[in-house]
């Protein structure tokens, strides 16, 4: 591969991201473990545990300075306070996806969410679209419709990944800060409020970090590194891909999760989802080709 500063991919990047989505790809194996402790626990335990583990990352980067310049600037901490919020609800859905059986349905959220993003694209940053891009979001759309009609209502749990996600990452964009200083800062704002959560619950004793044995304290523990690891290594590597690269690769996570769903959890994968999942692939093919032809 090329080097990253010629404009081309480097190996280091690749290997990075590829880790990230690998990580984020067997996620709903690990919390399948913990089906049995409430998703705000696992949310709030996810984000304290965080914490720590993104303070070595920028302690080992020697990005500290950058971090407290942040914390003293009120429209930088307004900022990522929204990003923060947002990026809890996207969390928090997706933990209640994978710990209510429901996981293929978080797949079709995040395997929607580039056609949404270039949907807000054009809607919001008033980017154009070209005919390719614009026939693969309709394909997608359809296919909500498909699915929609069968159920007799939205997916709304996929919508909501999908919509959470897209509006977190343009709010992303706009943060002026570097990622994994951003990660670091969104996960200290949420801190506070999940602190006070598990004090208020284990003071109720209704928590089940320390009530269930070594193996769930362990695994809670767990879920911190997998959550802050992954993205400080995808925020790293997507700087040494070109844009094209990372838009291939980010199918690699929901692909993984269609799998475990259907082959590991035996998630029902009939009716009118045989039919709704091939026309997002086919949207996702016709998008990606696009962007590949214009990036030659």
């Amino acid at each position: 591969m090329a080097s990253g500063d010629a404009g081309g991919d480097s190996l280091k990047g690749f290997l990075l991201a590829l880790a990230a989505y690998l990580i984020w790809g067997g996620l709903p194996l690990y919390l399948s473990m913990l089906r049995h402790v409430p998703v705000t626990e696992v949310l709030a335990q996810r984000v304290v545990w965080a914490v720590p583990v993104a303070l070595l990352v920028l302690l080992a980067l020697g990005r500290t300075g950058d971090l407290l310049r942040a914390l003293v600037t009120p429209r930088l901490l307004a900022m990522a306070g929204l990003t923060a919020a947002l990026v809890t609800l996207n969390w928090g859905i997706y933990l209640y996806a994978i710990l209510s059986g429901r996981a293929l349905e978080a797949a079709l959220g995040y395997f929607i969410n580039p056609l949404f993003s270039i949907l807000l694209g054009a809607v919001v940053l008033r980017e154009r679209l070209s005919r390719a891009q614009w026939a693969a979001v309709a394909l997608a759309a359809s296919a909500v419709a498909l699915l929609t009609i069968e159920a007799g209502g939205l997916p709304v749990l996929a919508l909501s990944l999908t919509v959470t996600w897209g509006l977190y990452a343009l709010a992303k964009r706009a943060l002026p800060i570097g990622p994994n200083q951003g990660f670091t800062l969104e996960v200290l704002i949420l801190a506070p409020f999940a602190l006070a959560w598990l004090l208020w619950e284990g003071a109720r004793g209704g928590l089940t970090f320390g009530a269930t044995g070594w193996q769930d304290v362990a695994l809670l523990m767990g879920t911190g590194i997998l959550t802050a690891v992954p993205l400080m290594l995808y925020a790293n590597g997507a700087k040494m891909l070109r844009l094209t690269t990372i838009a291939l690769m980010q199918y690699i996570a929901p692909t993984f999760v269609f799998l475990t769903a259907v082959f590991v959890f035996g998630e029902p994968f009939s009716g009118a989802r045989l039919v709704a999942f091939p026309m997002i692939w086919a949207a996702l093919i016709l998008y990606s080709a696009d962007l590949w032809r214009q990036r030659r």
